[in-house]
């Protein structure tokens, strides 16, 4: 399906129900294609906990209490002179 910047603001239920059945939208601005909507296959979602970044501080001993560590980022600049 083919449609325009201003098919999106005046009719996007109808760009919905073509991404809902799986088809593949082109979106184009003045004549020209700047974008393409396609649909996300089922299974393609993955857990957070898969991502590599989840758990990449888990070892770090001064994170140990989020709170703590937190409150030592919010002192001031001169808190301990």
């Amino acid at each position: 399906m083919k449609a325009t910047v201003m098919d999106m603001r005046r009719n996007p239920g109808e760009i919905l129900r073509a991404i809902a059945k799986k088809e593949m939208v082109t979106l184009s601005h003045r004549g020209r294609d700047v974008a393409r909507i396609t649909p996300i296959q089922s299974g393609a979602r993955k857990a957070a906990a898969a991502h590599p970044a989840f758990g990449m501080w888990k070892g770090r001993d001064d994170m140990a209490s989020p709170s703590v560590y937190v409150r030592g980022l919010r002192k001031g600049r001169f808190h301990d002179v």
